[in-house]
């Protein structure tokens, strides 16, 4: 029997010079909730990239590290970074084999990478959201956009706890980081 492990809901977004990214706490295997207060969400790069994760908690640190690496060696160049990421990801016959998913951000670009080694800017260059909660979250986000006036640390808090009433792998335990204008 296999016993899938769920959980998190990531959202990012940036405008106007700010970056923030936000995420719950909830890691959930089968039917149970194994922990309720997780960290998904961290700084790289000196604080001046944000990136959070969905998926496998083993897999996504080992991520976390390449990237890392990835932003060291092109000097902090996201888009940079994110290619040869991308390309290393699909390469590796092991990496390929993570079941993870990240968002990765600065105040001028915002990319989904997948465990296919895609690299995705989503259309509108501003939200992105992955895991279990990320459609509840994004279509939150984008409501809130249109219809509120709120900074972009409070309309990715608010998305969040949206998408927790909404999704039973999501949990109200929220983080938010932001990078805010040099």
């Amino acid at each position: 029997m296999q016993i899938n492990m769920e959980a998190t809901t990531i959202l990012g977004y940036k405008k106007d010079g700010v970056a923030v990214i936000g995420g719950d706490g909830q890691v959930t295997f089968g039917h149970t909730v194994l922990k309720g207060n997780a960290t998904k969400i961290r700084t790289l790069y000196n604080g001046k990239v944000l990136a959070g994760f969905a998926g496998s908690t083993a897999d996504a640190f080992i991520l976390f590290d390449m990237f890392e690496k990835n932003l060291e060696n092109r000097k902090g160049d996201l888009v940079k970074s994110v290619i040869d990421f991308g390309k290393a990801w699909r390469q590796d016959k092991y990496l390929r084999r993570l079941e993870a998913m990240m968002i990765v951000l600065n105040q001028k670009h915002i990319f989904i990478l997948s465990g296919n080694g895609d690299v995705v800017e989503p259309e509108d260059g501003e939200l992105a959201a992955i895991g279990s909660g990320g459609n509840y979250a994004i279509s939150a986000a984008r409501a809130l956009v249109k219809h509120s006036n709120l900074s972009p640390e409070e309309l990715v808090k608010e998305s969040l706890h949206i998408a927790a009433d909404l999704c039973i792998y999501t949990n109200h335990n929220i983080k938010i980081l932001k990078l805010e204008k040099e």
